[in-house]
C-alpha cells in the first residue's frame, strides 16, 4: 500500500488523472485506489488547484485498514433502555446501542421524515403552524432542515464513526473524504428512512407522535419514563433500566419539568442574531475570483472582534436558502438550509453576537425565556403572522427602514415585511453587529454589501442551559439518566451531536455491560 499526500489538480481537471499519478508511482497495473483527502486551495485566487491525499496498490487484497467491529455485550441484551430525541444524538446513540446489543426504544415527539417534510412545507405556504412536528421537532431534528452539513471545530475518534454511519445509510462517499463534507437536506430524508429501517430491522423501536413528560425513580435511580401520546392525550408509563436524554436545543418545556423533577442544571450565555443573504454569485467571486464558475459554491467562515463582543457567522448555506424555523406559537425564528447541489441564487449565514446574563439575568431559565421574548418581538415585527422582518444590510448600519430590494431578493418562504431590526437586539449586541459587517468586509469583499439582506431572528444558535452530568455522563441528579447532544449544552451541530450520542452510547454501556 503506497500513500502520496499533497497531489494537485487544477479547476476542472478530471480526477482520473490521480489514477494515471497512482499508476505512474507503482510501475505496475493499479489493483486498489482510493482519495483519503480533498480540499480545496483557493488562497492565491489566480492559482486555485485541489488537493489530494490518495492510497493505491498493485495487490488487490491491499486495504486500508478497517475499525474493528464493535463488540456485542450479552448483558446488554435484555437491558431496557429508551432514547429520547431522534436528532443526531439520538439516532447515532440508538445506532451504537444495537451494535452493543441493545434494543433502544426511540421516542419522538414529532412526525416521521416522511410526514414531517410535508407538513414543514405546508407551514411555509400557509403560516399554520404545528407545534410539535417541525423544523425543529421530529425525525432527524432540527438537522434535517439546514445544509447536513458535517465539517466539526471537535477533534475525536468519533467523528469518522459519524461519517462511517452515515455513508453506510446512503451519503454519498465524498462526506469520507471531503475536507467540508455537507449531505444537503434533500439527500437527508433518504439517510433517515435507511436508518430506521435498519434500527427496526433489528429490534429497535420508534414512538412517534410522542412527548416525554416526567419520569419515576427509587433510590437515585432512574425507573421509568411518563410519556402521552399527542394524538390521543393519553399518559403512560415506560419502564426503563435507563435513558438518553438526547433533546434538541429547543425543548423548552421538557427543560422545565425536568428541573421540576430534581434533575441539575445551569444556565449558559448564548449567542443570538440574523441571517445574511448576498447572492450566491458574489461570495463565489469574492472567495474565488473569476474561477468562481468552475467550482462549488462557495462558503465562508468569519469572526470579528470589532467590539468586545464577539460577531461571527455560523451555519452557513452556500446557494441556500431562509426558512421559517418557529416552534412556538406567537414565536418567530429563522434558520439556514441546502440542498445537495447548493446551486440557490442567493448565500446565506448567522450573524451571530454573544449575548451576556447582562443582558438577560442568571436565572436558570432567564436564558430560555429572552430567547422567546425575541421571537415574540421579532413575530410582532414582522406582522404577528410568521412573516419575517427584514432590513437591507446597508440601512441596518444607518438605522433608516428599508423600503425595496435591490440586488439580492430574500429567499424566506413564509413572507417578508421591511422593518427596523436594531430594536430586537440589547444596544450593545447591535452595535456590534454594525461594527462587524463592515469589519468582516476586509476578510470577505463585499460582505457589506448595501443590498445583502438581513432577515431576523436567529437564536436557536444553542441550548440556554445545560444538564449538567457527570464524567460518566449520567445525570449529576440521577443514575441512569444520560444528558446528550445539543439540547443537554454538550455539542453544536449535526457531526458533534451524534458523536455525543455514541460516547453517551459507550458509557452506557460500560455501566450496565461491564466493557
Amino acid at each position: 500500500m503506497k500513500r502520496l499526500d499533497g497531489v494537485k489538480l487544477s479547476v476542472g481537471e478530471s480526477e482520473s488523472k490521480l489514477l494515471q499519478i497512482a499508476q505512474k508511482q507503482l510501475k505496475k497495473p493499479l489493483k486498489f485506489f482510493k482519495i483519503l483527502k480533498k480540499s480545496l486551495d483557493a488562497r492565491d485566487k489566480g492559482n486555485i488547484f485541489w488537493v489530494y491525499s490518495i492510497a493505491f496498490s498493485a495487490d488487490e487484497n491491499d486495504r486500508l485498514p478497517q475499525p474493528a467491529p464493535i463488540p456485542a455485550d450479552p448483558a446488554l441484551k435484555d437491558l431496557k433502555v429508551a432514547v429520547v430525541g431522534s436528532g443526531p444524538a439520538g439516532l447515532f446513540c440508538a445506532l451504537r446501542l444495537l451494535e452493543r446489543g441493545a434494543k433502544p426504544i426511540i421516542i419522538e415527539r414529532g412526525e416521521r421524515v416522511e410526514e414531517r417534510t410535508k407538513t414543514v412545507r405546508s407551514f411555509f405556504a400557509t403560516r399554520a403552524l404545528n407545534e410539535n412536528s417541525n423544523v425543529q421537532f421530529g425525525e432527524g431534528g432540527a438537522g434535517t432542515f439546514s445544509d447536513g452539513k458535517l465539517n466539526t471545530q471537535t477533534h475525536t475518534l468519533y467523528n469518522s464513526a459519524v461519517l462511517e454511519y452515515f455513508h453506510r445509510f446512503g451519503a454519498p462517499e465524498e462526506i469520507l473524504y471531503l475536507n467540508k463534507p455537507h449531505i444537503g437536506s434533500d439527500n437527508l430524508a433518504a439517510v433517515l428512512k435507511n436508518i430506521r429501517a435498519h434500527i427496526e430491522s433489528e429490534g429497535g423501536r420508534y414512538l412517534f407522535g410522542t412527548l416525554f413528560t416526567g419520569f419515576t425513580q427509587q433510590g437515585g435511580r432512574l425507573t421509568s419514563l411518563i410519556l402521552k401520546d399527542l394524538s390521543t392525550g393519553v399518559e403512560s408509563e415506560l419502564r426503563t433500566d435507563c435513558a438518553v436524554l438526547a433533546l434538541g436545543h429547543s425543548a423548552r418545556e421538557t427543560f422545565v419539568k425536568l428541573h421540576a423533577g430534581g434533575i441539575y442544571m445551569t444556565p449558559r450565555e448564548f449567542a443570538a442574531g440574523f441571517r445574511i443573504e448576498h447572492s450566491a454569485q458574489s461570495i463565489g467571486f469574492a472567495q474565488y475570483g473569476t474561477s468562481f464558475q468552475k467550482l462549488p459554491a462557495a462558503d465562508y467562515k468569519l469572526v470579528s472582534h470589532a467590539h468586545e463582543r464577539t460577531v461571527f457567522t455560523f451555519c452557513m448555506c452556500p446557494g441556500g436558502v431562509v426558512i421559517p424555523a418557529a416552534s412556538e406559537r406567537g414565536g418567530l425564528a429563522v434558520n439556514g438550509m441546502s440542498e445537495y447541489a447548493r446551486s440557490g441564487k442567493n448565500s446565506n449565514s448567522a450573524l451571530m453576537v454573544q449575548l451576556k446574563f447582562s443582558d438577560f439575568g442568571t436565572g436558570l431559565f432567564d436564558g430560555m425565556n429572552y430567547q422567546r421574548e425575541l421571537e415574540k418581538r421579532a413575530f410582532m415585527l414582522g406582522g404577528g403572522d410568521y412573516r419575517a422582518p427584514v432590513q437591507l444590510s446597508g440601512d441596518f448600519v444607518k438605522d433608516r427602514l428599508s423600503q425595496r430590494f435591490a440586488g439580492v431578493e430574500p429567499t424566506y418562504a413564509a413572507g417578508t415585511s421591511f422593518a427596523p431590526l436594531g430594536c430586537l437586539l440589547p444596544a450593545e449586541a447591535t452595535a456590534a453587529l454594525k461594527l462587524a459587517i463592515a469589519d468582516m468586509d476586509k476578510r470577505l469583499k463585499g460582505f457589506a454589501d448595501p443590498e445583502a439582506v438581513l432577515t431576523g431572528i436567529e437564536s436557536r444558535f444553542t441550548s440556554p442551559v445545560r444538564i449538567e452530568r457527570g464524567e460518566d455522563m449520567q445525570s449529576v441528579s440521577l443514575k441512569g439518566l444520560y444528558p446528550c447532544g445539543e439540547g443537554s449544552g454538550y455539542s453544536g451541530g449535526i457531526t458533534s451531536s451524534a458523536a455525543d450520542g455514541i460516547r453517551a452510547a459507550d458509557a452506557l454501556s460500560r455501566a450496565f455491560g461491564g466493557k
